[in-house]
């Protein structure tokens, strides 16, 4: 196949996709990553790889890659953070769509081009793909439950109304349109994850976004993995980031809100909403014994026994295997429509 990588990046063929891919000290699993994209023929492809600091083997190992696959484009520089080494990397590429990954992670050599032909079939600035989480044998609880839940969303209407639960995609299984998220200011450092905040732009902002339901990123699960270790992205952080947004978009106008939910998730969200100037109206619980009980100065009441005031919202503060699912059909049956009157927060 090395062959064939000369002839792809010819004057007359420019990269349909640069693959943007920053790195610090990820000499333990980088050989598998670019391995793996060796094998990606179609589209044709710049790999452009932003070493941002790194102290360890990284730099050996990518020129060493280099030299087997010429598609890569090495940018070295001090360690600056990883949005500084996304932006750089977007500064740098050459091609009108953007597919991302990472450097502890693999995908499948058909994703760029399946992902690529939905999205131009489609009109859709960001494509998603189905993840499996690795290694298999030791993925359990929560990662499980989220890659299901994850997987299960494909169209646009539902990622764009469960984006208040959790990220409805993983960073480095998406391609995208260069140009639409530049026009949105590209990645951002507010002290909480990045990619959550960019998705969650794109989605106010109306670009349509999808997702090739095939598992084609292998998402690598280890103790030093950025998600499990940086500052911004624990779950304060992704609370500070919901509720920035939800004010911004859903919460814009609203006159109160309804917590549904009285467990610690809930109350957490409730004070940060009051903090911010939202009135809290009340909370909403199915259980008899918490009904009448007041939290955060305001009343525990049945759902079927309010009705909503003019411009109150429902935040739905409910997670767990079936809980969130038991809520949504009570939110059909009363009317108040999730992603309206009604948003799922957790």
């Amino acid at each position: 196949m090395g062959g064939n990588l000369p002839r792809l990046l010819a004057p007359d063929n420019p990269p349909a996709v640069s693959v943007v891919l920053p790195v610090r000290n990820g000499a333990a699993f980088l050989p598998a990553t670019l391995g793996s994209l060796r094998h990606v023929v179609r589209p044709a492809l710049e790999v452009v790889v932003v070493d941002d600091g790194s102290d360890d083997g990284t730099p050996d190992l990518l020129q060493a890659a280099q030299r087997r696959d010429p598609r890569l484009r090495l940018l070295r520089g001090p360690s600056l953070g990883l949005v500084a080494a996304l932006n750089r990397g977007l500064a740098h590429a050459r091609a009108p769509w953007v597919a991302r990954l990472d450097a502890d992670d693999v995908l499948h050599p058909d994703r760029i081009a399946r992902q690529l032909a939905l999205a131009e079939a489609q009109g859709l600035g960001v494509v998603g793909s189905g993840i499996r989480c690795f290694p298999t044998q030791a993925i359990a609880g929560g990662l499980r439950r989220y890659e299901a839940w994850h997987n299960g969303l494909v169209e646009h209407d539902a990622m764009a109304r469960a984006r208040f639960v959790e990220s409805p995609l993983v960073h480095p299984s998406v391609l995208f349109d260069r140009a639409v998220v530049l026009e949105q200011g590209g990645y951002r450092d507010c002290g909480w994850p990045e990619d959550y905040d960019l998705w969650l732009r794109l989605f106010a902002a109306g670009v349509r976004i999808g997702k090739v339901p095939e598992l084609l990123t292998f998402w690598r699960d280890h103790p030093t993995r950025l998600t499990r270790t940086a500052a911004h992205c624990r779950a304060e952080a992704l609370r500070a980031c919901k509720v920035h947004h939800l004010l911004a978009g859903p919460l814009a106008r609203a006159t109160g809100v309804w917590i549904a939910g009285t467990g610690l998730e809930g109350k957490r969200m409730a004070r940060a909403l009051v903090q911010a100037g939202l009135p809290l109206r009340g909370w909403l619980d199915v259980h008899p014994p918490r009904i009448g009980q007041r939290l955060l100065g305001a009343a525990v009441h049945h759902p079927e026994a309010i009705e909503l005031g003019s411009g109150e919202v429902v935040l739905a503060a409910v997670g767990g295997a079936g809980r969130r699912e038991a809520v949504q059909a009570l939110l059909a049956r009363l009317g108040w429509h999730e992603g309206e009157r009604a948003w799922c927060v957790a």
